[in-house]
């Protein structure tokens, strides 16, 4: 059997793996601009923030009427038993953004099996300054606006954004020392397992124990299958989809299945690297592979590497740059005309979220620290003194995504919650100046850190395009 590839026209191998190395035109002005902000640290923030504020000039414009109309549109399944109908709104905030609490919960278990969250020592620091950036806001929330109406509200300001904060990071580049990177990123976790908790226990509508049930048995049909060594996917993903069903209906919110199962996924490799190099060997002494051998090396290449490394390297930017703009879409668009701007400035919940965010964040970061370092559990990093600490607790102030997310679960009252994004999106740009401004005012006089000296994607690219001509030229 011939191989057609290398005969085929140069439009037709130009379309392959290196169409945006090449000279053509849509190449050169989009697919490598594109690909070149996709690699950016902050890409997926901006993103973000284009979304947001889309949404709230279609919530603010002459069509504001289409916006709402669109959003809360039913679409509904019904396949024999199985019928859920549910505004896109819902779908996007009750299904949707399942896949990005299962990359939260993909990135808590690796850092509790391979990360900062295994070495007490080291994530003591991050953990109990996360503890103090929870707990400080959310006092300062109740202090404002602990009402009877607006006191279920406390959760809001304790939640940080983690996809804002890595931006802000981004945009000084090496600049930031990599332990305070290291310590916020470590406490935004943590601070996501903090939130996770709050929805779970206190944001739960009536619990229904049979659905429930349900959800907690396709959990421990998860377990029983990685112990029986099944591999198979698609069950998996079956499984989680009715643990997700199960959750919706019994009132914990449906989202808590992303995390429940992302921390279920394995995180140390099925094979040692030794196997799949071994095979290799041996199924390349002849200088060819039949597709079973291809099959049986893509296998033993892919359980070389931890199923939460792989889960996360396809899902991240797939949470980064889809589900995260959708959600700000559908939620951040806030009618601010017929005076509810002007009354948010004097709503207890506004500012309550609001001082929670921008006051209570880096008091109860630099406090959290303060506690941990004084009483020896925690010492402060190399390069990193406590105006750092305080310039990162301002960004953690940062609550975007969950706080939004928390907002729509607190309050029955539409006004309400219209205040509360009030609050979120104005504290999360007042925070994200203030912290970057203060970042960059302590770090300008640091020197950078080196650039890497290996980029694995760039030079496997080099390869591939140094390999394209001779594999073009291969004879038949």
């Amino acid at each position: 059997m011939t191989n057609p590839r290398p005969n085929a026209p140069d439009e037709l191998w130009r379309l392959g793996p290196f169409y945006s190395a090449s000279d053509k035109p849509f190449a050169r002005t989009v697919a490598r601009p594109v690909r070149e902000f996709l690699r950016v640290e902050a890409a997926g923030s901006v993103l973000l923030l284009l979304a947001a504020a889309v949404a709230l000039i279609w919530a603010n414009s002459p069509w504001a009427e289409s916006y709402d109309s669109f959003w809360q549109m039913k679409a509904t399944i019904d396949v024999g038993p199985l019928h859920i109908s549910e505004s896109l709104q819902h779908w996007v905030n009750d299904a949707l953004m399942v896949i990005f609490f299962f990359v939260v919960g993909l990135e808590i278990k690796y850092e509790l099996v391979h990360g900062d969250l295994r070495d007490p020592k080291t994530a003591a620091l991050p953990i109990v300054a996360a503890i103090g950036g929870m707990v400080v806001p959310a006092l300062i929330y109740v202090a404002i606006a602990g009402g009877p109406e607006t006191g279920h509200g406390w959760g809001i300001p304790m939640a940080t954004d983690i996809a804002f904060a890595v931006g802000v990071l981004g945009l000084l580049g090496r600049r930031i020392p990599s332990p305070l990177r290291l310590f916020l990123l470590t406490l935004a976790i943590v601070d996501d397992i903090g939130a996770i908790l709050v929805i779970a226990v206190f944001y739960t509508a009536d619990l229904k124990l049979g659905w429930l049930a349900l959800a907690l048995a396709m959990l421990a049909a998860m377990v029983v299958l990685r112990m029986l060594r099944v591999w198979s996917v698609p069950v998996y993903v079956a499984l989680g989809v009715v643990c997700w069903f199960g959750l919706l209906e019994s009132g914990v919110h449906a989202t808590l299945a992303g995390v429940a199962i992302g921390l279920l996924t394995p995180a140390t490799p099925l094979l040692k690297e030794d196997v799949a190099r071994s095979y290799a060997q041996k199924a390349l002494r002849d200088h060819h592979l039949d597709t079973d051998e291809l099959s049986r090396l893509r296998f033993l290449l892919g359980e070389s590497v931890p199923l939460v490394e792989r889960l996360q390297h396809t899902l991240h930017p797939i949470s980064a740059y889809v589900v995260l703009p959708v959600f700000a879409l559908a939620n951040a668009g806030v009618d601010l005309g017929g005076g509810v701007l002007g009354q948010s400035l004097n709503s207890v919940v506004a500012l309550g979220v609001a001082l929670g965010l921008v006051v209570g964040k880096p008091v109860g970061v630099l406090l959290g620290a303060f506690i941990a370092v004084k009483v020896g559990i925690a010492t402060l990093p190399a390069r990193v003194g406590w105006g750092l600490v305080t310039a990162a607790g301002m960004v953690a102030g940062i609550g975007f995504t969950v706080s939004l997310f928390i907002s729509g679960l607190s309050f029955d009252a539409q006004i309400l919650a219209d205040e509360a994004k009030v609050g979120i999106l104005g504290a999360s740009l007042i925070a994200a100046i203030l912290g970057a401004l203060m970042l960059f005012l302590l770090t300008r006089n640091l020197e950078p850190e080196p650039e890497p000296e290996d980029d694995e994607d760039d030079d496997l690219e080099d390869d591939l395009e140094d390999a394209a001509p001779a594999v073009g030229e291969t004879e038949r």
